[in-house]
C-alpha cells in the first residue's frame, strides 16, 4: 500500500511539473518579413492568428514577435542580447536567413551567425528551434542546397530543434502569394498558423 501511494505521488508530481512547464512557455520569435506580416494588417498575420488560437484553446503559450522586414542574421545578432534580457524566454524560434540568401551571403558566414544566435539563446536558458529556410532558385542549385543544408548542420552542432519551413507548399502556389512572389498573402496566413501550431506542439513536447 505504501509503495502504491509513493508511486501515485511521483506520477502526480511529474504531471504537475509537466503542466507547469507548459504553462510558462514564452516563445521569442526572431524572424524577418515572413513573420512580420509584410504587406498585411497585423490582425491578418499568422503570428497574431496563432496567438489567438492558443487563447481559444486555453494554452498558456505567449509569442513575443521581434520579426523585422529585411532582417538578416547579422542584424539579429546585434539585438539578441537585449531581447533575451528583456523577455527571458523559455523558448527561442529562429526564422532567419532568407534575406542573407537573397543577397548571396557566404554559407559559412550564415552558419556562423546562426550558431551564435542559437548558442546565445541556449546560454540564456532557452530551448531553441531553427527553421530550415529555403530560398528562390535564382542563385543556382548548388548555392541553394548548401544554404538549406546549413540549418541541419547548425542544428546537429548545437542540439537545436530543426523545424520544417512553413513556406514550402505555399511558395509554389501563386494564389497564396503577394504580387512580389516572395511573401505570403492574407489567404495563406491561416494555413501558416495551423502549420506552425502543429510544429510548435511537436517542439514543446519533445
Amino acid at each position: 500500500m505504501t509503495r502504491f501511494f509513493l508511486k501515485s505521488s511521483i506520477i502526480l508530481i511529474l504531471m504537475i511539473l509537466s503542466f507547469a512547464s507548459l504553462a510558462n512557455n514564452k516563445i521569442l520569435l526572431i524572424g524577418d518579413s515572413l513573420s512580420a506580416g509584410y504587406g498585411l494588417e497585423q490582425a491578418q498575420a499568422w503570428v497574431h492568428l496563432l496567438q489567438n488560437k492558443y487563447k481559444e484553446n486555453n494554452k498558456a503559450v505567449t509569442i513575443i514577435n521581434t520579426a523585422i522586414s529585411g532582417q538578416t542574421t547579422d542584424n539579429a545578432l546585434l539585438k539578441i542580447d537585449a531581447w533575451l534580457a528583456a523577455h527571458q524566454p523559455s523558448h527561442v524560434l529562429i526564422e532567419l536567413g532568407g534575406n542573407d540568401g537573397i543577397r548571396g551571403f557566404p554559407v559559412k558566414l550564415l552558419q556562423k551567425h546562426l550558431t551564435e544566435l542559437v548558442t546565445k539563446s541556449q546560454q540564456n536558458g532557452a530551448k531553441v528551434a531553427l527553421m530550415e529556410i529555403q530560398i528562390p532558385p535564382n542563385l543556382g542549385p548548388r548555392y541553394g542546397k548548401m544554404f538549406t543544408d546549413s540549418y541541419g548542420k547548425v542544428a546537429d552542432k548545437t542540439g537545436a530543434h530543426l523545424m520544417s519551413y512553413f513556406m514550402t507548399e505555399i511558395a509554389v502556389n501563386p494564389s497564396l502569394m503577394l504580387n512580389d512572389n516572395l511573401h505570403p498573402n492574407a489567404k495563406a496566413q491561416p494555413i501558416i498558423r495551423d502549420f506552425m501550431y502543429d510544429e510548435i506542439e511537436k517542439w514543446l513536447h519533445e
